[in-house]
């Protein structure tokens, strides 16, 4: 037996959707949507509540003011001032901010605790796992368009400034922003589960492996590269999203292609090819042990309009044979 819910969030097209990132015992689910705006919506109850937005109550049509990625920020370390469940977003508007998303804190309703400037709208963004370490438990990474990458600590976030409407706001540091060793845009970036560095995918199908060596990050003497993925004869086919396995460190790709492929990215190898599905690959994701993988299948436009499959999304049992490193014990 399955229980099922359904909720009209009335904020345009979803682009991101997280559940609780803590504080609330899981019950609740967070989206951004195209009008900008940050939503609760609390499953027990049915309730939708703004959290914040990305743009002001009214837009208009040329404005670019979507909410396209949203992360939850564990804060483990004691040099952070933050403490609170905390929820980071990232937009078109070009704009990084954190929110306090306890229930009914209205002192801070719709206020960011803390905001930062990004080069260009924002289409990836990723939180390091390794939130047990307090030297980069409370890192993110973002993609922007132009092919920028943007690195943001927000355990640093303690010094305060005043806005200009008389509130006190924190500002969180970008400790790293570079360009993409990739040639064309940016689709996707992920941390590795050790928080060492970043595979990163793009429109070329290709996806690239790079290391933090900026912010003196052990990559234990690995170099970075680049590799071709997602490609049918002469035809390359995007890199839309990736999914590191929590246990043996290695990869997923899925792509426009409508194909799965894990790799083991340190070293330079292709494990195993999911069979096709009906369309393009738009999001991956394993559970808690990288037992199964979800797999939404939906067609992205990168043909345009046209006639297409339905949406759907798999839970695919994961072998060990299909995610583990060869020769790896």
């Amino acid at each position: 037996m399955s229980n099922q819910c359904s909720q009209a969030m009335e904020s345009g097209p979803l682009l991101s959707l997280i559940a609780s990132p803590g504080g609330d015992g899981g019950s609740c689910v967070f989206t951004g949507g195209l009008d900008g705006s940050i939503k609760r919506f609390d499953v027990a109850t049915s309730t939708v509540s703004v959290v914040g937005r990305h743009s002001p109550e009214t837009i208009h049509d040329h404005e670019k003011v979507a909410c396209s990625c949203l992360s939850p920020v564990s804060f483990s370390s004691s040099e952070s001032t933050l403490n609170t469940p905390v929820l980071a977003s990232a937009g078109w508007d070009s704009f990084f901010y954190l929110w306090d998303i306890r229930a009914g804190n209205a002192s801070s309703q719709n206020k960011p605790m803390a905001r930062i400037k990004l080069p260009d709208k924002a289409f990836s963004m990723d939180v390091d796992p390794s939130s047990s370490s307090s030297s980069s438990g409370c890192r993110l990474v973002i993609s922007t368009a132009k092919r920028r990458t943007c690195i943001i600590d927000v355990r640093k976030a303690s010094s305060v400034v005043v806005a200009e409407d008389g509130n006190q706001e924190y500002m969180a540091e970008m400790v790293l922003e570079r360009e993409s060793s990739l040639k064309y845009q940016t689709r996707v970036s992920r941390f590795f589960p050790n928080g060492s560095g970043i595979a990163v995918g793009s429109i070329e199908g290709r996806v690239a492996i790079e290391f933090l060596d900026e912010l003196n990050v052990s990559s234990n003497g690995k170099k970075k590269y680049a590799f071709k993925c997602h490609r049918v004869g002469d035809i390359v086919y995007p890199v839309n999203a990736i999914a590191f396995h929590p246990k043996y460190g290695t990869f997923a790709t899925g792509g426009c292609d409508g194909t799965v492929v894990t790799w083991d990215g340190l070293n330079k190898k292709k494990i195993y090819t999911l069979p096709k599905f009906p369309t393009s690959i738009a999001a991956l994701a394993f559970n808690h042990d990288g037992s199964e993988l979800a797999i939404a299948s939906s067609y992205t436009f990168e043909e345009g309009e046209k006639d297409h499959p339905r949406d759907e999304i798999y839970i695919r049992s994961m072998l060990d044979s299909e995610c583990k490193p060869k020769g790896m014990k």
